[in-house]
């Protein structure tokens, strides 16, 4: 005989079980993946935020390097983890946003199987030239190249960032530029600056030294607003381009099915952080802009991320091989 008292109770014991799981955690460690090396800007990003989460919710929270396949086995690691507040994981423009339209059999959904938390520092890409190439702005160097001249264009790598950001720039400028990957940002921009190609896209932080030093010259900032850090350097649609924007991003994540309160905690958390004056001036000091989205703005950011990205690989034909 069907027990009706049995199955209310039981049903009003699994609707309080997460928000009582919630309340109990955090009990033990926390680990945040970062599916980079050390010592590069997301695993500097991942530590800060780890000490600071570790003061504020009373257990360890232990930042844990799993690099490889350019953030995707990483992210693969996380994606799998146990939904339980305790993986986290540093994503990116890169895991999140870029290789989704670039790997067709990618091991993991950036939107399944995730849960964003917060969005946490924005970089957008600068547009740079050689000081022998004469470019002087985006005019200048769209004028010049319809007018046949050509212009090589630098990149850390095919599919990269500072890749698909020129490639956006020549689809919404209808033009032609010859694309040479190197190996790394520091090996494109030594080549910028020898002369040996003409133009690079960069992220703040690698561009910012060699402008303000006279290196190379800015032309043009792939952002809906101008860099606090380049703050005379005009975005590329002040002079006349539009939809050429490409911001990179750092933000934090927990697989899907990871309890709702457990997420509205530390995304709380992470809003208070990136408040801290002491926070703060370490973003300064790397180039990064605090987002300060909460868990809803970068779930739907990072679907728009991955949209703009998809349409520009496929207008663009880059393939990885």
């Amino acid at each position: 005989m069907f027990n009706r008292r049995l199955f209310l109770l039981s049903s009003a014991s699994a609707a309080v079980a997460p928000a009582a799981f919630a309340q109990a955690w955090p009990t033990k460690p926390i680990r945040i993946i970062v599916p980079f090396p050390a010592g590069q800007a997301t695993d500097i990003v991942a530590r800060l935020m780890a000490d600071q989460l570790t003061k504020s919710l009373g257990q360890q929270v232990i930042a844990e390097n799993r690099p490889g396949a350019g953030g995707q086995i990483g992210a693969d690691v996380a994606a799998k983890a146990t939904p339980d507040g305790y993986t986290l994981l540093m994503v990116t423009i890169s895991t999140h946003g870029i290789s989704p339209a670039l790997y067709p059999k990618l091991p993991y959904d950036p939107q399944k199987d995730f849960a964003p938390i917060a969005n946490i520092g924005l970089t957008p890409q600068v547009l740079m030239t050689s000081l022998k190439s004469g470019i002087g702005s985006v005019a200048d160097l769209v004028a010049k190249a319809k007018a046949g001249a050509d212009f090589n264009y630098g990149s850390s790598g095919n599919g990269s960032a500072s890749h698909l950001a020129v490639e956006m720039l020549k689809s919404a400028a209808g033009i032609k530029l010859t694309h040479v990957p190197f190996k790394g940002n520091a090996e494109a921009q030594l080549a910028l600056q020898s002369g040996d190609i003409q133009l690079l896209s960069d992220a703040i932080p690698g561009a910012v030294g060699p402008v303000r030093a006279g290196k190379v010259k800015a032309i043009g900032i792939a952002d809906e607003r101008r860099s606090p850090f380049l703050p005379d350097l005009p975005t590329v649609a002040e002079q006349g381009l539009n939809g050429v924007v490409a911001v990179g991003w750092i933000g934090l994540s927990a697989p899907a099915r990871t309890p709702e309160p457990i997420l509205d905690k530390i995304s709380a958390e992470v809003m208070r952080i990136l408040k801290d004056p002491e926070v703060l001036e370490k973003m300064k000091s790397l180039s990064f802009v605090p987002a300060k989205e909460s868990r809803q703005e970068f779930e739907a950011y990072i679907a728009i991320e991955n949209t703009k990205w998809r349409k520009i690989v496929q207008d663009s034909g880059v393939k990885i091989e």
